[in-house]
């Protein structure tokens, strides 16, 4: 789309403006995904968004050769139509490369997602009573990231159901500082899951 615009602005140019416009074409089919790959840690926009990457083949960053080698192999790739020989490439390949990968020793890997540090709200530590296993660590982690989310009243109900495994403490109907208590407990708990004081 956006190069059927710049097209057809150029062509209100004259063949001025068409010799400009078939520069550009040139520049962004055969350099832009070596632009991307090269400066944006092997990865064009859409691979970004697809969250893979380029890399050698033996995982270390893609270099400024085997970038332009696989991307001007994409036309061989397209041959003799819409990129057959690239599927039958892919599709005979134990690492699903296309003929440009091949050529130039490059993969196209999962870029991993770094993790996400929790910042949880409660101050300080306190230790598990027993050892929890990673379903109950995950339980514990939830309740105190969503912890903002929920209302003050929905907090203390869902604490009181841990009161069972928990030993914060045994709840009387009309002690409701208690059930205060339980959630910065559970907090608390979560604060020593992730290493937070």
């Amino acid at each position: 789309m956006v190069i059927l615009l710049i097209s057809w602005l150029f062509q209100s140019m004259g063949e001025a403006g068409m010799g400009v416009y078939l520069i550009l074409y040139f520049l962004l089919e055969w350099f832009y995904c070596v632009f991307f790959e090269m400066f944006k840690d092997g990865m064009t926009p859409g691979k970004k968004a697809m969250g893979i990457q380029v890399v050698h083949d033996d995982g270390t960053p893609l270099g400024w050769g085997a970038s332009i080698l696989r991307n001007i192999l994409r036309a061989a790739d397209f041959f003799p139509f819409a990129y057959l020989f690239g599927i039958i490439s892919m599709a005979t390949s134990k690492e699903f490369k296309r003929l440009g990968d091949h050529a130039a020793a490059t993969l196209v890997v999962y870029k991993p997602q770094p993790q996400r540090k929790s910042k949880l709200t409660e101050a300080g530590t306190r230790p598990a009573p027993f050892l929890l296993d990673l379903d109950e660590q995950q339980a514990i982690l939830a309740f105190a990231e969503r912890s903002l989310t929920l209302s003050t009243s929905r907090q203390k109900e869902l604490a009181d159901i841990l009161a069972p495994i928990l030993p914060l403490g045994s709840k009387t109907a009309e002690d409701e500082a208690l059930s205060d208590t339980r959630v910065s407990e559970i907090k608390k708990i979560a604060n020593g899951i992730i290493g937070q004081s």
